[in-house]
């Protein structure tokens, strides 16, 4: 049986820096992400996945948490 995953909260993510010339992986974070260009936020739930995601790109992201 799968485990059920916990939603504990919100992270709302900003992309404050350009993803010109860097690694396909990164670029492929970002859109996973669903981020579009600079300055472009959005609130993502605070999962295992999201946060793996945000951890390899954090050079290129701010991060608040959102209750």
């Amino acid at each position: 049986m799968a485990k059920k995953k916990k939603s504990t909260g919100k992270l709302k993510v900003t992309l404050i820096k350009s993803v010109n010339r860097r690694t396909k992986q990164h670029k492929s974070c970002i859109s996973g992400l669903g981020l579009r260009r600079i300055g472009h936020s959005i609130t993502v739930e605070d999962t295992p996945e999201a946060r793996g995601m945000i951890n390899k790109v954090n050079y290129l992201l701010t991060v608040d948490e959102e209750v």
